[in-house]
């Protein structure tokens, strides 16, 4: 009795064992296939047949079909009768490893515009004063931009600038131009340095609504603090990203 005990809890464990296993594959195949697609392996946008995928990465289809619907569910492919699996979002590199504006990062993949939705002077919170070494509640230009790269919304823009130099920003053309290369213009020296932090939140009601994006997606935060070249922080941005239409990249080099 112990032993026949012993074998009704073995089988189910190991088919447990057996599903675990196909879903970590599964994982790992749709990581490999992501990077694919977002660096342009797939002649067309369409990706090859079951298959062949199997065969190419030496997995069962079973894990072909669970990897590729993880894929489908991040909207990031989807199943076209007569077809296949083809890509329908295009996701976009950000290079974290250089500081520029989105419409300079994104330049070769068309055109950036902004919808300026709010731009004023308001008293600077705590941690915003803090951070461009002012003085509490004292007036900083806030601008609240919508990001399109090609008529898609791709970002929401909260930015703080020291009021000396955002009311040179109140005649600009905020439309068109990247406040990065603005700032240049009006201070009359190059960005210096720039501290980033980013982290996925959940898109509240407003920051879904902008991004036509659902009420609590994933969505990249970036906040960025921008020094110019004599050390001075002149720009404090929140900025939310689609994740589905951004990708973040960079090249690191390991020093002592």
């Amino acid at each position: 009795m112990p032993a026949e005990r012993t074998r009704e809890h073995t089988v189910p464990v190991a088919a447990a064992r057996r599903r675990r296993l196909r879903a970590d594959h599964a994982r790992l195949l749709a990581d490999l296939l992501r990077h694919h697609i977002r660096t342009g392996g797939f002649p067309g946008g369409v990706l090859p047949f079951e298959d062949a995928i199997g065969s190419d990465y030496r997995v069962s289809r079973n894990t072909v079909r669970q990897a590729l619907d993880l894929l489908r569910a991040e909207g990031l492919v989807e199943r076209q009768p007569g077809v296949g699996t083809v890509v329908v979002s295009e996701r976009y590199p950000h290079r974290l490893d250089r500081l520029q504006g989105l419409a300079e990062t994104l330049r070769e993949h068309g055109r950036v515009t902004n919808e300026v939705r709010t731009v004023g002077p308001v008293p600077a919170p705590g941690p915003v004063a803090r951070r461009l070494r002012i003085a509490e509640h004292t007036d900083v230009l806030y601008i609240e931009r919508r990001r399109l790269l090609n008529g898609l919304p791709l970002s929401l823009d909260l930015t703080y600038v020291p009021m000396d130099i955002g009311t040179g920003l109140l005649g600009c053309d905020l439309e068109n131009t990247d406040v990065f290369r603005l700032l240049e213009t009006l201070t009359g020296q190059p960005l210096g340095t720039a501290e980033i932090t980013m982290e996925a939140v959940n898109a509240d009601a407003h920051s879904a609504a902008v991004l036509e994006t659902p009420h609590g997606a994933a969505v990249l935060m970036l906040e960025r603090l921008t020094h110019l070249c004599d050390g001075r922080p002149v720009d404090l941005e929140f900025i939310r990203f689609r994740g589905d239409r951004i990708s973040m990249s960079g090249l690191l080099h390991r020093s002592d």
